[in-house]
């Protein structure tokens, strides 16, 4: 019998981490999601299920070493390989702060978490990856990962972190089958987004609007796609990866 792809993401409970689990699933990928949220979590996994996948679920918080262990072994015991690994989960922090004004302790946990996460995961699935020669990691970044905007603090900061892990990672993973890329799906009607911009006047894509450029990395299609940057909006625009 036929196994199925697998496909874990961090942060699946709301936002661009449920659409993507709902687009996976509806490609038939069987899932590894996680959030700290677990009813929210649930919600997501039930969706899932009912097209006709299996889905491990697991409450965790994927900026812990220990979290991320259980994790993924469970999801390795569950279907002994994954294919795919996107790496969504992240926070805002406060509001619009100028740096001046950003509470350290504010700063500290969202550097943490938003870089701590893309590389514990990354470091804790790379082995099974690295022993079959294949996988797709795909880390989420931002526009502000490449421009520094007023009032967007630590998230900024942290997004450039994140670039610079996945060009680190590109690096050493040349010649292995694994390959990771960087996607920055654009300002989104999300609840991140709702914090980072209160009184937001224009028009934002739905999460849903943004997943075609995931699941093309996620394809033999892009098999020879490595280290790169990638925004949904123009992938869409140019036809979403289609020769």
């Amino acid at each position: 019998m036929k196994t199925h792809e697998v496909a874990v993401i961090t942060g699946a409970s709301k936002g661009l981490g449920r659409a993507l689990a709902l687009a996976f699933a509806s490609k038939g990928y069987d899932l590894g999601i996680c959030a700290r949220n677990e009813e929210e979590l649930e919600n997501t996994a039930k969706q899932a299920q009912d097209m006709g996948v299996n889905v491990v679920s697991v409450a965790a918080d994927a900026s812990l070493s220990h979290d991320v262990d259980r994790l993924i072994s469970v999801i390795e015991d569950a279907y002994g390989k994954i294919d795919v690994l996107i790496n969504n989960a992240s926070t805002f922090g406060p509001g619009p702060t100028l740096l001046l004004d950003y509470p350290s302790e504010k700063f500290e946990e969202v550097i943490r978490i938003n870089t701590l996460v893309p590389f514990l995961v990354t470091k804790r699935v790379l082995p099974g990856m690295l022993a079959r020669r294949s996988g797709s990691i795909i880390n989420v970044t931002s526009e502000v990962g490449k421009i520094g905007y007023e009032g967007w603090g630590a998230y900024s900061v942290s997004k450039f972190g994140v670039e610079g892990l996945t060009s680190v990672w590109a690096d050493e993973l040349k010649g292995t089958g694994v390959r990771i890329n960087l996607v920055d799906p654009g300002e989104m009607d999300t609840r991140m987004h709702n914090i980072a911009v209160p009184d937001c006047d224009y028009d934002l894509a739905s999460p849903e609007e943004t997943v075609d450029v995931f699941l093309y990395l996620a394809t033999t299609k892009a098999d020879k796609i490595h280290g790169k940057r990638f925004e949904s909006q123009s992938f869409v625009l140019q036809g979403g990866g289609k020769s």
